[in-house]
């Protein structure tokens, strides 16, 4: 995967752009030796490398604002980092940039329950807020699988959803506002503790941007009351293929659940030798979960096992109890830990029709065969976003090369089945080449011409989410 060459001229000037840094920024703020910055070479697209110029690890907006200036006046590319969990190497650093970490910009801002909001500094990390509220009856819906991890930053910067988003949306959907710092070093407030803010969805511009358009240091996000009560039931087949088609059925029967997620026999066999759930010998299960007083999950799940009955399953396990619940989850949150002990892989995003899920699915396992690079499925099935796990061997000359080849061919099907390139782990570096395929010119077109308005000399995120070559002609213009 080429990326730009290092500006030579911004190498040579190191030494004087770290001291323009070590002026306006705490002493334990600016990072510079090349041991140290080799911790931020990658994120968990760990494939790529690169160690950045310097990084800088801020604690507060006004502090931001002041790397941004310095960076800004010395052409200085920037690239903003949460926790650097991004799978789409959305914080890969070039030879020539700065890393902006957040990590030290995690406090509790302002927590307020009768209007339900909660402002936090945007390192703070996603389970945390949570568990800022949650002994008051109160939680964050957004549960990304590295929710222990990830930052804010990063959730806003890729919209990202999780388990439970079916039912409560994505980031997007609980963003009440930002505080954004541009590159320039401007600093503005954006939406705010209310609903929707009058005039352009300029909130909606920046989830999702990926760090594109400015960097954004605190946000007000949507808390909710904890449900009365939660039960999961866990259903197991014979294929993957009738697995998709109950997941299609329970949709358009017009049941709600918070979560369905879905793994295949690969998936089932590496969580139960890493985790022990007692999940059934079968080639796919799903996870559906439900919540609200008793009488409503009795009644949702009676419907929803109704549906599944129809589809013969192996096995339609109710749990009966908070420990119960626990283990059938149990699998489903080591998915990705226990496929790491198997092999290398590379995990992709890509969102499709809920109907179109026996159809890619049958397509995923063709392509297997064909490239010969075995892949699990586990993903949130319940809209359509899908997490296929690609297994290689990253000692084996050419294997991620087919590897990224079989991604690329997975992600194209997504598109022409009507879905999209990406759900949550964002475009970054992986899917950038595959821009052209969703987009027609023109729609791309649209799109730089927004980040020409927030960063006119195209220093954030270098490299990033379109394809290289429009990059090159915008820094040249």
């Amino acid at each position: 995967m080429d990326m730009p060459a290092p500006n030579a001229a911004i190498l040579s000037r190191k030494a004087d752009i770290v001291s323009k840094l070590r002026a306006v920024l705490p002493e334990d703020a600016v990072i510079d030796d090349a041991a140290e910055t080799r911790a931020y070479e990658c994120d968990a697209l760990s494939a790529y490398r690169c160690p950045p110029l310097a990084v800088v690890l801020p604690r507060s907006t006004e502090e931001v604002a002041a790397a941004l200036k310095i960076c800004h006046a010395e052409g200085v590319p920037v690239v903003p980092r949460g926790s650097g969990t991004s799978l789409a190497g959305g914080a890969l650093p070039t030879a020539d940039c700065v890393i902006l970490g957040v990590s030290r910009l995690n406090r509790v801002l302002e927590t307020d329950y009768a209007n339900r909001f909660i402002r936090v500094q945007s390192g703070r990390t996603n389970l945390s807020v949570t568990g800022a509220v949650e002994a008051d009856g109160f939680f964050y819906a957004p549960d990304p699988s590295s929710q222990l991890a990830c930052a804010i930053a990063g959730n806003v910067a890729m919209n990202s959803g999780g388990a439970h988003c079916l039912k409560y949306g994505v980031t997007t959907n609980n963003l009440l506002g930002v505080t954004l710092v541009m590159m320039d070093g401007t600093v503005v407030e954006i939406g705010g503790a209310h609903l929707d803010a009058g005039g352009l969805d300029l909130l909606g511009v920046i989830c999702g941007s990926e760090g594109q358009l400015g960097v954004v240091t605190e946000a007000t996000l949507r808390i909710l009351r904890k449900p009365e009560g939660a039960r999961p039931v866990l259903i197991g087949f014979n294929s993957n293929e009738v697995a998709g088609e109950c997941v299609s059925d329970i949709i358009k029967a017009g049941v709600l659940p918070v979560a369905i997620e879905f793994m295949d026999r690969p998936c089932i066999r590496a969580t139960e030798d890493f985790a022990h759930a007692g999940y059934p010998d079968c080639e796919a299960l799903l996870i559906v979960e439900v919540e609200g007083s008793a009488a409503e999950i009795d009644e949702q799940l009676g419907l929803i096992k109704q549906i599944a009955m129809k589809h013969d399953p192996v096995e339609l396990r109710e749990s009966r109890s908070e420990d119960e619940s626990k283990k059938i989850w149990l699998g489903r949150k080591s998915a990705f830990g226990a496929m790491g002990q198997i092999n290398d892989y590379m995990c992709l995003d890509g969102t499709i029709p809920v109907s179109s899920l026996p159809f890619v699915l049958r397509r995923i396992g063709e392509m297997s065969r064909d490239y010969g690079l075995d892949v699990g499925n586990v993903f949130h099935a319940g809209d359509g976003n899908m997490h296929p796990l690609i297994l290689y061997n990253a000692n084996k000359p050419g294997d991620l090369q087919k590897c990224e080849a079989f991604g690329a061919d997975i992600l194209k099907l997504c598109v022409e089945v009507g879905g999209c390139l990406t759900g949550e782990h964002g475009v970054g570096i992986e899917k950038r080449d595959l821009m052209a395929v969703q987009f027609a010119p023109d729609d791309l077109e649209a799109q730089m011409r927004v980040k020409d308005v927030f960063d006119p000399k195209w220093l954030l995120n270098p490299a990033k989410v379109f394809p290289l070559d429009a990059t090159a002609k915008r820094r040249a213009a």
